[in-house]
């Protein structure tokens, strides 16, 4: 099969043919129809995450099709479309897996990133992390679901009950969240890199109530902010943006140093907090809002083989929503 294999950090992925993967027990074959292209993706090509498996098949956005079953598969059947996130396997057995809390489990894999991904023809996945595809998303319309729309649902899950949210970093993530936020009778404010106005622009179309560049204040204070870039100087503009018990979301794996700050703006028991990774239950509970809503995803498509000109575009910020390959 044609598939995208990074070696090395710093390097550009190396198009090659390698073997189709069998499955294992409680494994699937899935036939990967579409594949998005995730922040996450050029942290690990970057070298920003530092434990990859190498060399590796990148790619945790995967929408495809079973093709083939490993022993023991219950949960699907072949033609099944399904859906595999980032959060690829835990260990069932530590103390956080145990209290319900696997997205920090002490033995976890990660697709496309201690596992294959998707940024292949084939991949093979156990049968327990991944979803069903809601019937009304294409196939890659639906690929910004499984981590775009994944972690931005469990960012959004920990504002609470906020009704004025900011969304600093408009991109793939912000851009479904806001659809989910708006449904569910939110106001949002959208705050992107100095000089975006085309993103501006973007966030104000899918219903923003406001939206400037992140040195920019909001016409009126924030119950919560989610920071999705991964700029540490936001958190300090962030903090002086939300009120008194307002919380600080930051939702990305990877973010550059968070500077000094004055404790005024933290005092008046106003939270910092990280999302790391997900659960089956975050999943289970998106897809099923995804049915509902009907989240409109802005997607830039890519053939395979120009993966790495997919990851160059999301790093200069030159993709308005969701980079998102098209296999096959």
């Amino acid at each position: 099969m044609k598939a995208m294999v990074f070696k090395k950090p710093g390097t550009p992925l190396a198009q090659e043919e390698i073997p189709i993967p069998s499955p294992g027990p409680h494994q699937v074959l899935v036939k990967v129809a579409a594949c998005g292209v995730c922040r996450t993706d050029l942290h690990v090509v970057d070298g920003d995450l530092t434990e990859p498996k190498l060399p590796l098949v990148p790619g945790h956005e995967v929408v495809g099709t079973v093709v083939s079953k490993g022993e023991g598969v219950q949960k699907f059947q072949v033609e099944d479309r399904v859906g595999v996130p980032w959060l690829g396997h835990t260990c069932g057995v530590c103390t956080y897996c145990k209290k319900g809390m696997e997205n920090l489990c002490d033995d976890p894999k990660f697709t496309g990133y201690t596992i294959d991904g998707g940024f292949a023809e084939y991949m093979v996945c156990d049968e327990g992390f991944c979803f069903p595809i809601p019937k009304n998303y294409s196939d890659t319309h639906a690929a910004p679901l499984l981590c775009a729309g994944l972690i931005g649902y469990r960012s959004y899950r920990m504002t609470g009950n906020a009704e004025h949210i900011g969304l600093y970093g408009f991109g793939a993530a912000a851009h479904v969240l806001i659809q989910v936020a708006i449904a569910q009778g939110r106001s949002v404010y959208a705050f992107t890199r100095p000089g975006d106005k085309k993103g501006q622009e973007f966030a104000l179309s899918l219903g923003a109530k406001w939206s400037g560049d992140s040195l920019s204040a909001t016409p009126s204070p924030l119950d919560a902010a989610i920071i999705f870039a991964p700029v540490g100087d936001l958190v300090p503009m962030a903090l002086r943006s939300v009120i008194k018990g307002g919380v600080v979301v930051c939702g990305g794996i990877h973010m550059s140093d968070i500077p000094s700050f004055p404790y005024n703006i933290l005092w008046g028991e106003r939270i910092i907090r990280s999302v790391a990774n997900l659960t089956r239950q975050d999943g289970e509970e998106f897809m099923k809002i995804a049915s509902d809503v009907a989240i409109h995803t802005s997607v830039q498509e890519f053939p395979l083989e120009e993966a790495n000109e997919a990851l160059r575009a999301l790093k200069n910020g030159q993709i308005t929503g969701a980079a998102v390959l098209v296999i096959g």
